[in-house]
């Protein structure tokens, strides 16, 4: 795996190299875990000219699920009195010999961008952009099979609990039981909060769980997401409570499930992102649900929950293969309730069957 890391440093120093800097400061907690395998907290990673260095506050965690560092990497642990991480890899870059230092301005702060300046006021400070968030874009196998054992796991957590009583019972109560699950069945942890939304709760885009119960004949929306070896997916389904769904139920769902599936089958290389979008959001706005849409249908997952690409309107760029995405169109009536229906997939070309559905959990409208 060491050749894997330190592949993506070498392409990330190609980038900065060709932009005339020496060397590059990584602070992004999710950019560090992926150049250098471990992101200890407060560790950053130094792509010196001479030598790499995960500078560090503290030891790293033997837990696979922290990470363990790159062997190829040295690691670096400060004393707490040496103060910041950033601010003395700067330091270290410049004894390396070099004259100037590449740093994420999008995560830095003012104050910590000006601490680095005046640690080093030899250093030209450059910026390296979103570089590394564009390398993380595209997966590899090992990556992506990552991906497809959090997605086992939230499926199977999700799953049991559509086995057992839900009537009488609290969203709070339901998303912690499925926080719980996820953790027993080997996820790190959950990959965000879980949300359940019962009734008119439904209807509330980003609803966050509360102390209402369970009824009959509600909408019972669930979107949970486990996260295993650092990668994060997701999974959203909606479910009827009772035996038979109203019918203004059954016409909403059938809506969602069709925008979902068109955006579904539009996932392929060389498609735009807007064009995906387009094709889950069309179904709905056809309807007459424009009012009610999200304003992006999915998004990229993996050392972060919601990475490029943005599948949205005004969103430029095209898909590549093994690019894991999420498509989750839904409609939110407030007051009265709403469906929402998400599966993690990987984008394949057509030789390969197409892409690749992560989320297996059926996408039936079930009557709890």
């Amino acid at each position: 795996m060491s050749e894997v890391y330190a592949n993506r440093r070498s392409r990330l120093r190609d980038h900065f190299n060709a932009a005339g800097t020496a060397a590059a400061l990584v602070t992004r907690p999710a950019n560090v875990r992926y150049l250098a395998a471990a992101a200890p907290h407060g560790a950053v990673l130094l792509l010196g000219s001479r030598e790499d260095l995960l500078v560090c506050a503290v030891p790293p965690d033997d837990r696979p699920f922290e990470g363990r560092p790159d062997d190829s990497l040295r690691v670096q642990i400060l004393p707490a009195r040496d103060g910041d991480t950033a601010v003395t890899a700067a330091g270290l870059a410049r004894g390396q010999g070099a004259d100037s230092l590449a740093v994420e301005e999008h995560h830095l702060t003012v104050a910590r961008h000006r601490a680095i300046a005046a640690a080093a006021p030899a250093l030209r400070l450059a910026d390296v952009g979103c570089a590394v968030e564009q390398l993380r874009i595209v997966k590899d196998e090992e990556e992506i099979s990552c991906l497809r054992i959090g997605a086992e796991i939230a499926d199977q957590a999700l799953g049991e609990l559509l086995e057992s009583i839900l009537v009488g019972r609290t969203e709070r109560h339901l998303a912690l039981e499925l926080e719980r699950r996820l953790v027993d069945h080997g996820a790190d942890g959950p990959a965000f909060p879980t949300s359940v939304a019962t009734g008119p709760n439904s209807g509330r885009r980003g609803h966050r769980p509360t102390d209402r119960r369970v009824e009959e004949g509600d909408f019972l929306s669930v979107c949970l997401g486990a996260t295993y070896r650092g990668y994060r997916c997701e999974i959203g389904r909606t479910f009827v409570i009772g035996t038979s769904p109203a019918d203004w139920q059954i016409q909403l769902y059938d809506l969602v499930f069709s925008a979902q599936r068109a955006g579904r089958e539009a996932l392929a290389p060389g498609a735009a992102y807007r064009d995906v979008d387009r094709a889950a959001r069309h179904v709905l706005d056809s309807a007459g649900y424009a009012e009610a849409l999200p304003p992006l249908t999915g998004h990229g997952v993996g050392l972060e929950i919601d990475e490029d690409p943005q599948l949205a309107p005004a969103a430029m760029g095209k898909l590549d293969a093994c690019v894991p995405v999420t498509v989750e169109p839904g409609v939110h009536l407030p007051g009265r309730g709403g469906v929402r229906i998400d599966d993690t997939l990987v984008v394949r070309p057509e030789a390969d069957g197409g892409p690749e559905l992560l989320t297996i959990t059926t996408k039936e409208l079930l009557a709890l």
